[in-house]
């Protein structure tokens, strides 16, 4: 058991010790399905506090060998398939906070330079015998690895974007970043699955995507795990029954975010706060990601404007995704700036009418403080 390689499963125990605690277990029927597929390089953006770090932490806690979680998830909807207990802490995983390393290394070459030392320190400590002599980089290290054990690896990379975020006009840390990851993980024998989580779809450097073996599920594609983007209405309905919550003022504040197959999509952060503290309120969006929202709100690109009135008052707007660079700064319309505001969360999009809107009150009070902030009378 390492930090790194093969961690324990004590994030998600946590998870499970919590006062509410939703099975979303059932995502790990699809990603044992894909093992050791052409599609097993899963990118999942979702909004801040929507659930990916404990879908990591979860997904880190099923496959790593370094624990043993068979009696945590015996009463989880993933012990009913038939896959449980073939994979069950059967990989040697890598999970990779990349916010942890960002704020720590400044510079994206000594970034990674520390992060390969310290997977490469988890390989001694496990692999006392392991043979650095002809081992260049991280993917060399991996390589060995499988060769030595024969196991192969799953990597598990949460806030895999926070470098896109905190790096937003620095191009060349971006490649280096993009070539890394590519390096590391495209056509590798060693990759059992790559699941990678984050904000923001994956970067698009003119036409192309360094990272194109990716499958992604976002905010306006989330395709079959569209019922893990959030709660679902039945769940939140089961909440509101248990903790004696008003269902109708639930939908009110927290429901919205609709997808092709799977309507009423809940904000989790904000459904557990409410019924923990037995109040409706704005409690997701007292994020940094509000900041993103004044920001733009407040720079005004032209049609902007008229797009975000139209929209507060309760119209839907039709607009083009498909221009959006994955990032926080490259916008030639203000279509650009909407659709990434459907990737923080502060719309939602409807893909069969390729029209955003605001998702209910929790949002629509946000963007009237920040249209106020910003001095749109």
């Amino acid at each position: 058991m390492g930090f790194y390689l093969n961690p324990s499963n004590e994030e998600f125990v946590r998870s499970l010790r919590s006062e509410i605690y939703v099975d979303k277990s059932g995502i790990i029927a699809y990603t044992n399905k894909v093992l050791d597929t052409q599609q097993k390089y899963a990118c999942i953006s979702r909004p801040r506090r929507f659930g990916k770090t404990m879908a990591a932490d979860m997904l880190s806690a099923y496959y790593s060998r370094g624990c043993d979680s068979y009696e945590m998830f015996t009463n989880l909807k993933i012990a009913k398939e038939p896959s449980f207990k073939e994979h069950l802490n059967q990989y040697n995983v890598i999970f990779l906070n990349m916010q942890e390393f960002s704020s720590k290394y400044h510079q994206i070459e000594l970034m990674i330079k520390k992060m390969t030392d310290k997977i490469n320190r988890d390989i001694l400590d496990e692999y006392p015998n392991f043979d650095f002599t002809y081992v260049d980089n991280l993917s060399d290290a991996m390589q060995v690895l499988f060769k030595l054990s024969g196991i192969p690896v799953i990597f598990i990379i949460d806030e895999w974007d926070c470098i896109f975020r905190e790096y937003q006009t620095d191009i060349n840390s971006q490649k280096v970043y993009s070539d890394f990851l590519r390096n590391l993980l495209k056509d590798r024998e060693y990759v059992a699955l790559a699941y990678m989580t984050g904000i923001l779809p994956i970067k698009k450097f003119g036409t192309h995507s360094g990272l194109n073996m990716f499958r992604e599920f976002s905010m306006t594609d989330p395709y079959q795990l569209a019922e893990y983007v959030g709660f679902t209405q039945n769940e939140v309905m089961v909440l509101c029954d248990k903790y004696k919550m008003n269902y109708e003022s639930m939908a009110q504040w927290y429901d919205g975010y609709s997808f092709f197959d799977m309507k009423n999509i809940y904000n989790p952060k904000s459904v557990v706060e409410a019924l923990l503290r037995r109040q409706f309120n704005n409690y997701w969006s007292k994020t940094e990601t509000y900041e993103a929202l004044k920001n733009y709100i407040e720079a005004n690109f032209d049609g902007l404007k008229d797009a975000i009135i139209k929209v507060l008052a309760g119209e839907r707007k039709r607009i083009c995704i498909r221009t959006f660079a994955n990032d926080m700064v490259s916008f030639k319309t203000y279509e650009d700036i909407l659709t990434l505001f459907i990737h923080l969360g502060y719309l939602g999009y409807d893909s069969e009418t390729q029209e955003v809107f605001i998702p209910n009150k929790e949002i629509s009070d946000e963007f009237a403080i920040a249209i106020k902030d910003a001095g749109w009378e």
